[in-house]
């Protein structure tokens, strides 16, 4: 790797080009906001990048892998980079940042719940009702708004 950056330079390289890795099933999410990211850990010649999925089944997981070592190989200097799904820390809602929440909210009209509090509504504000516990992924649910009385999916940890 360059001799030129300092380990923490690089470490903040590394962490900018992970950011830009979407999320698949949320276009414009980062994995970062969605609090995938877990560890950097650069060594000579290469990186180790530690990412806590949402589930372990996750269908986007061979995907995300692939596009983060995309984005990390691209960095001048890097040679290697493996992507390691890390078991713990278990992911959650809690991970979640302001941001995605908002995108989420806006652009997808997902809710984030947080422990067994329930969320509001993305389109209008009010308070939901679970419908199914089962959405279109492990992560999420289905509920109902009270007021407009549209389902609204949710994501969950």
């Amino acid at each position: 790797m360059s001799g030129r950056r300092s380990p923490d330079r690089l470490r903040e390289e590394i962490r900018e080009a992970i950011s830009a890795v979407d999320d698949p099933e949320y276009p414009g999410l980062s994995i970062v906001d969605l609090g995938l990211l877990e560890t950097i850990r650069v060594r000579s010649g290469g990186v180790t990048v530690g990412l806590v999925p949402t589930f372990s089944g996750c269908p986007a997981l061979a995907v995300i892998a692939e596009a983060v070592r995309g984005a990390v190989g691209r960095i001048d200097g890097i040679d290697d980079v493996d992507v390691v799904w890390l078991r713990t820390p278990s992911w959650s809602t809690d991970r979640v940042t302001r941001r995605a929440r908002r995108i989420l909210a806006d652009s997808f009209s997902v809710a984030v719940q947080f422990g067994q509090q329930l969320p509001t509504c993305p389109r209008c504000g009010e308070a939901t009702a679970p419908r199914s516990a089962f959405g279109p992924s492990r992560c999420r649910a289905i509920h109902t708004c009270s007021r407009c009385r549209e389902p609204v999916e949710v994501l969950r940890g």
